[in-house]
């Protein structure tokens, strides 16, 4: 662990229901646990369980970036109901829009579910911080975070936490290493760091 950056990751579970206490969040640990699992660095982890409410959704987004965050990552209110607004607090606090994640998190789910094109997932990077909303369900969470593999253990449908680590170096953060038996991160080439 010693030669691996230490790195501070944001999970926030928007639910109206599990942050007044109605029933156990599913969402908090399906995230810490699959990026315990993915990630090699030490992860130090900023959890929030807020309910279904814009400007509480937005205020706590900025507050694990102010905290030096350099991932957070969201889970819950992205379909269309009328309480589902995380992607919309995510795009207020956002510098730049990130498309290409909640394409692929529809793909994903698409191979499963034909709902999947009812999910408003979104990323954004705010400062030097990359933001992601998940779906809610933990089965989709570590579906969408790791992609799809054949029988054969060889990748059908990419993960979009194989982006993440490029993504973070581009934007000044630390240097992310995974468990490739979980997630093997892309880099070009140029940007991989020699083994320490």
């Amino acid at each position: 662990m010693a030669d691996h950056d230490p790195v501070t990751i944001g999970i926030v579970s928007a639910s109206d229901r599990a942050s007044a206490g109605v029933y156990e969040d599913k969402g908090l640990p399906a995230l810490r646990d699959w990026l315990t699992r993915a990630l090699k660095n030490p992860v130090t982890f900023q959890e929030r369980l807020v309910p279904d409410e814009r400007e509480r959704i937005a205020a706590t987004l900025q507050e694990l970036v102010d905290a030096g965050c350099a991932l957070v990552v969201t889970t819950g209110g992205t379909g269309p109901a009328p309480r589902d607004v995380t992607p919309e607090a995510t795009l207020d606090v956002a510098d730049k829009e990130m498309p290409g994640f909640g394409e692929q998190m529809r793909q994903i789910s698409l191979r499963f579910v034909p709902t999947a094109i009812l999910s408003r997932q979104v990323a954004v990077i705010r400062g030097q911080t990359l933001i992601i909303n998940l779906p809610g369900q933990p089965k989709a969470i570590q579906e969408t975070l790791e992609g799809l593999k054949d029988a054969n253990g060889q990748t059908v449908v990419a993960g979009i936490f194989a982006a993440v680590p490029y993504c973070i170096d581009l934007i000044g953060g630390p240097y992310l290493e995974t468990n490739d038996e979980v997630c093997k991160a892309f880099r070009p080439k140029s940007a991989i760091r020699p083994a320490r």
